[in-house]
């Protein structure tokens, strides 16, 4: 029986006319309405216009067009930069928006698809379909100069295209899929093609390259560098074919990762997560995807830099290097003019600046707690085995006695001024020199310092601060000691000034006691140093989520940090006390540090190396309160008026709106890019020029 709309007959051709005619407009109107579903909004389609007319400068017949630098500068993203993705690499878009080739485009030739200006790229003969030849020319040619081959006779492209002899071509629909699937392919045959031995492992250095050729516009600089240290994860120092596949499915889930690190982060009560943290918010965010305990080991290997393991609890800053391709350590994530901007006589003008302040700030902490400072001298000074020596019972005895015996208050700051003089190069020295040293050894990346290396800057400061501090302690024990010698001489005595007492010691004899004064301030700043980072950090949580502290807080660790700083050093200021005080007749002398801790432990018991030990604690802690209050507020209420503005570089937010033009333009580059990160390095209508001119064998 006859088809009636296929039959060539009269009766047949009458209603095939009127129905083919109704088929035609269906189709017609169907294509319209999609067309129209997936067409830009009016609010798309203007912002286009927008950034048109705003870098359109060439002119023609009335009408505006685009130069390539031009059409770069206008769909290029805004908030990307180049760091990742070469401005180069965004002419290859250009050339086809370009379709007429004549150098310039248009308003109707701008981009509207991000995989239709990929397909675009491999369709060099714009026939609307890519054939196998067409696919081969333009991947070889932009892959070529990694010097990893890609096999495209394997079996994986088979199911895309067939066999020889029977292949065929692709349509739009079947390239989308075969490109969002060739970067895996492309992955496994690079690691086989390293994997010379077949043992599922290689080198550290060939797994950086496959990644940087797969990858490397995703990844910042400091992830990159640092590729190789993935070996450290397994005992051969190689790197098996299971951390390549786990590295690049987070790679290829980086949104997901970042997602979960900041919903885990907020539920955090310290805004600090671990691995387990982590691969239980994914648990309970995902529905079906799941990050193995490979993949997580691995994201908490990068961020914090492979030393510390996964146990270790990290912060959200912390993951920021391996999250922000464009991120950079915060000592050159500034714009550069601050680094320029000051000549080096401004830098040295705000150092002096800076110096003045501390020294205020430094003299007003000293100034304010001296009268303890006295009483804890004496309280160190009196010998308990001569006969009437013990003048004092306890501080608040020695207080009572140097006020009704010695002159009043006055008493109480005998000595002060040679301290107030020494307190400021000495504050300049200690906290310069701890600065520095933490400056060095702390990570630019992460912004972390190990405890051996904090403890090592606090003894640094500690012992560079020695050459300002003693001859500044023994004039001021001597002047404080001198009341007390004029009294027991009957009163006939007249007390001497600082400048009796320097040319009484001499050179040498300022520096007397120095070695127990470096047992005493070396390790005070280690632990003072150290104490105070931690406090603001582990207790008052300063950096969590932005938390800047107040001043309450920097006064409350300042003065805490200095307990036991104060007290745990108390012998070694009883044995620099000693050596620096001018014997009497009848006291014992001592010949240097271990002769003193010898005698005083001999002589009076292990109590007496802690005496004036709470006075220290309460001189210590409130000094270097109001010196940092002090310094404070006079860097808030008087800057250095001439200092730089600087400049941060913020990182990107996906959330400022964007035109959808320059979006599409990113996406379409990167899925480009994720063949490889040269693409659009080489011409591709070159390229298959190039290729199609080789021996048919060769092309194959």
């Amino acid at each position: 029986m006859s088809d009636p709309i296929g039959s060539t007959g009269t009766t047949g051709s009458a209603p095939a006319g009127p129905l083919a005619s109704r088929l035609t407009e269906s189709i017609r109107s169907t294509a319209g309405s999609l067309v129209s579903s997936v067409q830009p909004a009016e609010n798309e389609l203007t912002r286009w216009r927008r950034t048109f007319d705003k870098f359109a400068k060439e002119e023609r017949e009335g009408k505006k067009y685009l130069s390539p630098s031009q059409f770069i500068d206008a769909i290029a993203p805004t908030d990307e930069g180049f760091s990742r993705i070469r401005r180069e690499q965004y002419s290859i878009l250009f050339r086809v928006a370009d379709g007429a080739k004549r150098g310039i485009v248009s308003f109707e030739d701008f981009p509207d698809a991000d995989y239709q200006l990929a397909f675009q790229v491999f369709d060099v003969d714009a026939s609307g379909s890519i054939d196998f030849d067409e696919f081969k020319a333009v991947l070889s040619a932009n892959t070529a100069a990694s010097g990893i081959p890609f096999d495209f006779d394997c079996s994986w492209m088979k199911l895309y295209v067939g066999k020889r002899g029977g292949r065929h071509v692709l349509g739009y629909h079947e390239f989308t899929q075969l490109i969002k699937g060739y970067q895996g392919e492309r992955l496994r045959q690079a690691f086989h093609f390293f994997d010379k031995d077949s043992d599922g492992y290689i080198n550290p250095d060939e797994f950086q390259r496959i990644i940087i050729e797969i990858a490397g516009h995703k990844l910042s600089d400091s992830v990159l560098d640092r590729l190789p240290t993935l070996c450290t994860m397994n005992p051969g120092k190689k790197i098996s074919y299971s951390e390549v596949i786990a590295f690049h499915n987070i790679i290829r889930e980086m949104d997901a990762v970042e997602r979960i690190i900041n919903h885990a982060v907020r539920k955090s009560k310290d805004g600090r997560i671990d691995v387990s943290d982590f691969l239980n918010e994914a648990a309970g965010s995902m529905r079906y995807g799941m990050f193995t305990p490979m993949e997580a080991d691995i994201i908490w290997h990068f961020a914090s830099r492979g030393g510390v393991g996964s146990s270790q609890r990290l912060a959200l800053q912390d993951f920021q290097a391996l999250l922000d391709a464009k991120w950079q350590p915060p000592h050159i994530a500034v714009a550069p003019e601050t680094t320029t901007k000051g000549s080096f006589l401004g830098e040295l003008a705000q150092s002096t600046y800076n110096f003045i302040q501390g020294g205020i700030a430094g003299g007003l902490g000293a100034f304010a707690v001296y009268p303890i400072d006295l009483v804890k001298t004496r309280l160190q000074n009196q010998r308990s085995t001569v006969v009437g020596e013990v003048l004092y019972r306890n501080a608040f005895d020695c207080v009572k006695k140097v006020y009704s015996n010695e002159g009043g208050v006055r008493a109480f700051y005998r000595g002060v001024w040679p301290q107030l003089v020494g307190v400021a190069p000495e504050k300049a020295i200690k906290l310069t020199v701890n600065e520095l040293v933490r400056k060095k050894a702390t990570d630019p990346e992460t912004g972390r310092i190990t405890l051996l290396s904090e403890i090592i800057a606090g003894g640094s400061a500690g012992g560079c601060q020695v050459f300002v501090t003693n001859p500044l302690e023994i004039v001021k024990i001597r002047l404080q000691m001198a009341g007390e010698i004029t009294r027991a001489g009957g009163g006939g005595a007249v007390p001497h000034g600082a400048v009796h007492v320097i040319k009484q010691l001499g050179l040498v004899g300022l520096y007397k006691g120095a070695t127990a004064c470096l047992c005493r301030d070396v390790p005070f700043s280690m632990i003072y140093f150290t104490s105070y980072a931690h406090l603001k950090k582990d207790v008052f949580h300063e950096g969590k989520r932005g938390k800047v502290l107040s001043f309450g807080e920097l006064l409350l660790a300042a003065g805490i940090a200095g307990m036991p700083a104060a007290y745990l050093t108390t012998p070694a200021d009883v044995v620099k006390t000693r050596l620096q005080s001018q014997a009497r007749a009848g006291q014992t002398v001592y010949k240097g540090v271990i002769d003193g801790f010898r005698k005083i432990l001999q002589e009076e018991g292990v109590r007496a190396l802690y005496k004036g030990g709470l006075a220290r604690v309460i001189r210590s802690s409130p000094q270097f309160a109001v010196t940092l209050a002090a310094y404070e507020l006079l860097h808030k209420h008087f800057p250095y008026p001439f200092a730089p503005q600087e400049l941060t570089a913020p990182r990107p937010t996906r959330a400022i709106a964007q035109d959808i033009s320059r979006i599409r333009a990113r996406n379409a580059l990167r899925i480009l890019l994720d063949c490889s990160s040269r693409f659009g390095m080489v011409d591709g209508p070159a390229a298959a020029k190039g290729v199609a001119s080789l021996p048919a064998v060769l092309r194959a």
